[in-house]
């Protein structure tokens, strides 16, 4: 609704239909949902939960709904936005422009938890770092959009987003007859061209696995849904060997070479002769054929230096410097610790502040000010005392609201989108994404590791 209470346009025909259902029929279809989505598997883990670990993502009923113009705006500034950051990864790795140009500081590079030295001079297919990016997007204040975070290193929810939408179709078919919605289901086959079209130089026909940490990685279900819905192997470290300057997978019918890993799991852990020796999830060796470009890693290495939450600030100088434009979508204000002045101000205004890691991800490791205890805020204080390198902090947003089934019937939750962009020899997406929604009453926390919900996401065709 608008802020005088009107429903908006682009729901009124949802709302005149969602007046019409019974709380016990919306009851009926829920519980099928559920029980369907328990059937299949999607789960993800909550941790620290002592209910357990494994749960079902919770499933709202009511869609998020985008008129087509607002979609073209935002498809507009993703495809600005990480155009851009695979120029910046690229410049980083190679002649690092930016920082001689004063920029950034050679040190917000350097001191980098996920800044990778052994990728310097690398050259990677088309010039492709981030093939596959999910871009964080909330909307506040007059309802214009904000890019929250730029997740570039192995961006889940995908699968989600395509499960969610199947799920709608299958309990209310009679709404997609009534409601022009923009297709989503095409994703896998996207996603399988554009590794195929990242492949090393010469490979007319390369063949892609997705590699996945194993059945109690937390995003499992994921890798095996993509891995089927793309019609390729889906493949464990020790499934993958490397002998003669190639990467080989071992199949039923002998070796078979491998061109593109479409790779679920951390740098650390790629490849213990490069990385970390203890990991025995990697495949020893694969730094090596990788520098010589004979496969293709998406995402590639080192892709974690520019979805860093301490060079999140500087992504609107990044697109001015690369593209000559000015930024389509909108960076939140944000106050970084490590500078003094910015330090005295977060620490005098902690309670109407969001407070987070520069390393942090999924919800962990992060102060909501106006939501949290004197003692919280406190124990906050001592930690950016002790490390203030260590944090960035924002105002707290006036997010929006969608309407959700809860206990209590329908009632307003904050949420937040965020889109899949795919880059290769071209950048393409589905309309829309994954629509994470808080639960808990005022919370602003949607990460589905703490207990966020999803929401189909419709983007009505004009």
């Amino acid at each position: 609704m608008s802020a005088d209470g009107i429903v908006r346009d682009h729901y009124r025909q949802f709302a005149d239909w969602l007046a019409q259902q019974t709380p016990d029929a919306i009851e009926r279809k829920r519980m099928e949902a559920d029980l369907t989505f328990r059937r299949v598997g999607i789960t993800f883990a909550v941790y620290g939960d002592g209910a357990g670990t494994e749960r079902l993502i919770p499933f709202d009923l009511i869609p998020r709904i985008i008129p087509a113009s607002e979609w073209e705006q935002m498809q507009a500034g993703l495809v600005q936005r990480v155009s851009a950051l695979n120029m910046f990864i690229d410049d980083i790795y190679h002649e690092q422009h930016i920082i001689r140009a004063g920029i950034i500081p050679a040190e917000q590079i350097y001191r980098n938890a996920q800044y990778r030295p052994e990728m310097q001079g690398i050259k990677v297919a088309n010039d492709i770092y981030a093939h596959i990016a999910g871009i964080d997007i909330v909307r506040a204040g007059a309802g214009e959009f904000y890019v929250l975070e730029d997740n570039l290193r192995v961006p889940s929810g995908v699968s989600y987003m395509l499960e969610d939408r199947k799920m709608m179709m299958r309990l209310y078919p009679e709404l997609f007859a009534s409601h022009k919605v923009a297709p989503v289901e095409h994703y896998p086959d996207m996603l399988l061209d554009n590794l195929r079209s990242v492949a090393p130089m010469g490979v007319l026909d390369p063949t892609v696995v997705v590699m996945t940490p194993g059945m109690y990685n937390s995003a499992y279900f994921e890798h095996a849904f993509l891995a089927q819905q793309m019609g390729v192997e889906l493949v464990e470290g020790k499934d993958l060997y490397v002998t003669n300057n190639a990467v080989w997978m071992r199949t039923t019918h002998g070796p078979k070479r491998v061109d593109v890993i479409y790779r679920r799991l951390d740098d650390d852990f790629l490849d213990p002769l490069a990385f970390r020796a203890d990991s025995a999830l990697g495949v020893p060796g694969l730094l090596s054929v990788y520098r010589a470009g004979h496969v293709t890693l998406a995402n590639a290495i080192g892709t974690g230096v520019a979805d860093d939450k301490s060079i999140y600030p500087y992504v609107p100088d990044i697109i001015r410097f690369y593209l000559s434009e000015e930024p389509i979508l909108n960076n939140v204000p944000t106050y970084q610790c490590r500078k003094k002045a910015e330090l005295d101000y977060t620490l005098a205004n902690l309670p109407d502040l969001v407070v987070k890691e520069v390393h942090g991800a999924g919800g962990y490791g992060m102060l909501v000010g106006p939501a949290s205890t004197k003692e919280q805020i406190d124990d906050f204080r001592q930690r950016l005392i002790a490390r203030p390198d260590g944090y960035i902090a924002q105002p707290t947003l006036a997010l929006s609201n969608c309407p959700t089934f809860v206990e209590s019937g329908v009632a307003p939750r904050h949420i937040d989108l965020r889109p899949f962009v795919l880059s290769g020899k071209t950048i393409s997406m589905v309309p829309g994404g994954l629509t994470r929604v808080a639960l808990r009453e005022g919370s602003l926390v949607v990460n589905s590791s703490q207990g966020g919900g999803t929401k189909d996401t419709w983007v009505l065709e004009s």
